[in-house]
């Protein structure tokens, strides 16, 4: 459950989302919820989440520049670790989201994966403690 909303904001700097639907947070296909504020004020939608699959996919629109589908995958390998693929399907909607979409780029995603990587490794127990929902 690290890749819920309520489980990002154990490890993800700066992550605090408002919550829309339902208002307590919890994780189930249909949540709505907000993250960021002015130009970066983005929509979430959780569009399909499946608990004993692993899998989530999200409906983002930061409406000043860009949309987003986010899935998030995971492959449990051993008792110790776990696969996870993270994709995103991009599209700007002006000059200022197609600046946004460079960070996305090559070396910049990885960077930006393997920055999460390392965040959840270093936090990991303090993770599987965590109930979250």
């Amino acid at each position: 459950m690290f890749f819920t909303p309520a489980g990002e904001e154990l490890w993800v700097d700066g992550w605090k989302p408002t919550y829309v639907y339902p208002r307590d947070g919890r994780t189930e296909s249909g949540m709505v919820f907000t993250t960021g504020q002015c130009d970066e004020l983005t929509i979430w939608t959780l569009a399909d989440f499946d608990r004993e699959a692993h899998r989530s996919r999200y409906l983002r629109c930061t409406p000043a520049s860009r949309t987003s589908l986010v899935e998030v995958r995971c492959v449990a390998l051993d008792e110790a670790s776990t696969e996870v693929w993270v994709s995103y399907e991009l599209t700007a909607l002006n000059a200022a989201g197609e600046q946004v979409l460079e960070e996305f780029e090559g070396e910049r995603f990885a960077a930006m994966i393997d920055d999460g990587a390392r965040k959840i490794a270093a936090c990991r127990e303090l993770l599987l403690a965590a109930s979250i929902c």
